[in-house]
């Protein structure tokens, strides 16, 4: 196998082979020369250099591959993407949107321990959210009592208008959330943001557990991690749960995406195939006496819930954009009448605005009486004086992001800045403070990652995926997004970055 590593195309060997004592020269292996990260917390290696005490089994294994055999499992990982189609769109890529999700081999492994802090986090979390939604589209204690500033909350893009006073069949709000969770220097982790609108990526998750699988099915004879493959079944159970009364029995569950064109088309197909419900796109749906139907050879069929996958605007032209061609005329208001569910709910985007973040752990004590388990990164709200004057004094040390952005866009990383840069970003902050946030630099814990010089570390975020219906599901790991450019710590696909297989060990 050792031949190998020199006939691949562009691969270097970084590292030097040494005489055996036979007189042969043996290849390297995958972690010899590997130097952890001087600062960040590496997510393998603890930082005296031996392995984390339940990454050992892991080293143990890998650690014994060539770098030959490595290379070969990874070019059998990329031709089983390449079979599956799984890929993603770039819009802002001018040489073809279509593109193949990089994926690295070396997973990112969480102890059960941590990781039962981790859920119980997120479940009290989104309990929280789900709560504040319901309060600020009918009483509005939370502003009323000045918990978090009312202008804030009413003059954020995501708040609409029109579900004030209505209650989503089910009583839920956000059904698929995914939070974006970071490790600091300290070990510790922290949120970032939560996506309660249409969180994308768990079809990375799904699909990267079966290529590993493929790969390496011996490590998972040896190593015990929890199933991932749960997900579109979960999902189809929790949203048949939110259902609407007096419906089809069982529920008539759709997923209804913008098209081939959008971004994560290859999710929205991959999900309704694996919940074995309908993909379906505007043009196959309409409403008849405030009920949506579903044309089909056999005539129309009710449809009971709408796992949707586009922006409120989008979903109905006589209630939003009347520009809109991928929604359903009528379809909000067969929703206010309570015939139809849709997941997420419209209006949830007032929950993941950046500006209203700063705000979840007061959430937390407000609606729930307790102490949040898991922690914010601490924010400063431009639309604030005092905040806006520190932010403008240190661009250089500070991350600044768009509140209604997404996918790395619309942010300034100071300390990777240019002058210019920076006083550009000054004046669309000074313009508008009520769009922008400010954050510290967290240096993102790494993981060991195949990179053109060798094994070498790469900072990492993680997303896991809460369902909620009549009662809540956390999907044991998530997505491990990797920033594959030596130092980036943007993780965004759309950003060059690519995903890791995250491993709860049992």
């Amino acid at each position: 196998m050792a031949g190998l590593v020199t006939t691949l195309p562009g691969f270097r060997s970084p590292f030097p082979t040494e005489p055996a004592g036979n007189g042969t020269r043996t290849a390297p292996k995958l972690f010899d020369g590997y130097t952890p990260h001087p600062t960040a917390w590496d997510e393998l290696f603890a930082p005296l250099g031996g392995p984390h005490p339940h990454c050992q089994p892991l080293v143990d294994r890998l650690g014994q591959l060539r770098l030959g055999e490595f290379q070969s499992k990874r070019a059998s990982a990329d031709l089983a993407f390449v079979n599956q189609g799984i890929t993603f769109s770039v819009y802002s890529d001018q040489r073809g949107v279509e593109k193949i999700f990089p994926f690295d081999l070396i997973p990112r492994p969480i102890p059960a321990h941590e990781w039962a802090t981790l859920e119980a986090g997120l479940v009290q979390r989104v309990k929280a959210l789900n709560l504040f939604l319901h309060d600020v589209y009918h009483g509005q204690r939370i502003l009323k009592e000045g918990v978090i500033p009312a202008e804030l909350v009413l003059g954020s893009k995501g708040f609409r208008p029109e579900m004030v006073g209505f209650t989503p069949p089910g009583g839920v709000y956000v059904h698929i959330c995914g939070t974006d969770l970071i490790r600091g220097t300290d070990g510790q982790f922290v949120v970032l943001e939560d996506n309660g609108r249409t969180p994308s990526g768990v079809s990375y998750v799904l699909e990267n557990r079966a290529v590993m699988k493929k790969v390496f099915p011996q490590l998972f004879q040896d190593i015990r991690v929890k199933r991932v493959e749960d997900y579109p079944r979960r999902l189809r159970e929790a949203l048949s749960t939110v259902a609407p009364a007096g419906g089809s029995a069982p529920p008539q569950v759709v997923v209804l995406s913008p098209g081939q064109y959008n971004s994560a088309y290859f999710e929205h197909s991959f999900l309704a195939r694996h919940m074995g419900v309908e993909l379906v796109f505007g043009q196959d749906l309409f409403v008849d006496a405030d009920v949506v139907y579903l044309k089909t050879t056999r005539g129309p069929q009710r449809v009971d819930v709408i796992y949707r996958r586009l922006d409120d605007d989008f979903l109905d032209p006589e209630a939003f954009r009347p520009d809109s061609l991928l929604g359903v005329p009528g379809l909000f208001q067969a929703y206010r009448a309570g015939n139809v569910t849709l997941a997420n709910a419209v209006g949830t985007g007032v929950c993941d605005d950046k500006a209203v973040y700063p705000y979840t752990e007061d959430m937390v004590r407000f609606y729930l009486g307790e102490e949040p388990i898991l922690r914010n990164v601490p924010t400063y709200i431009c639309a604030r004086p005092d905040d806006l004057k520190y932010t403008l004094d240190h661009l250089s040390e500070l991350v600044v992001k768009a509140v209604n952005e997404s996918g790395g866009y619309g942010m300034l990383m100071g300390p990777f800045s240019t002058a210019a840069q920076r006083a550009e970003f000054a004046e669309k902050v000074r313009t508008n403070p009520r769009n922008y946030v400010a954050q510290p630099v967290v240096t993102l814990s790494t993981v060991p990652t195949w990179t053109d010089e060798g094994v070498a570390p790469r900072h990492v975020d993680l997303r896991p995926y809460i369902i909620t219906g009549s009662g809540t599901w956390v999907l044991p790991g998530g997505l491990t997004r990797t920033a594959l450019v030596k130092g980036s710590l943007v993780v965004n696909s759309s950003q060059g970055g690519g995903s890791k297989d995250t491993w709860v060990l049992e």
